[in-house]
């Protein structure tokens, strides 16, 4: 399965974030990676601590974890939005 990436960004909370077009991953979680659903908003998250990581490693290891545990590939397209980040973050 496949799915476009609608927003990646940093939120409120000072979280990376990538929002699927149409795809929802509440059970992520289990996967014990530190990658997260966060319902109300809609999007995958890493912890706001990045714990050494780069904010490109961490999209790069929600990409992998999703890619790998879900199935899904996520994909940059040309209407992604980039929020609280430069344009072209995690090509």
């Amino acid at each position: 399965m496949t799915d476009a990436i609608a927003e990646i960004g940093i939120d409120d909370m000072g979280r990376l974030f990538v929002r699927p077009a149409q795809q929802t991953f509440p059970h992520i979680y289990r996967t014990a990676s530190e990658v997260h659903w966060d319902a109300a908003r809609g999007y995958l998250y890493a912890p706001a601590a990045l714990k050494g990581w780069t904010r490109q490693q961490w999209y790069s290891h929600i990409i992998d974890v999703v890619r790998l545990e879900a199935y899904c590939m996520l994909e940059v397209t040309a209407a992604t939005r980039f929020i609280n980040l430069e344009e072209g973050f995690g090509s």
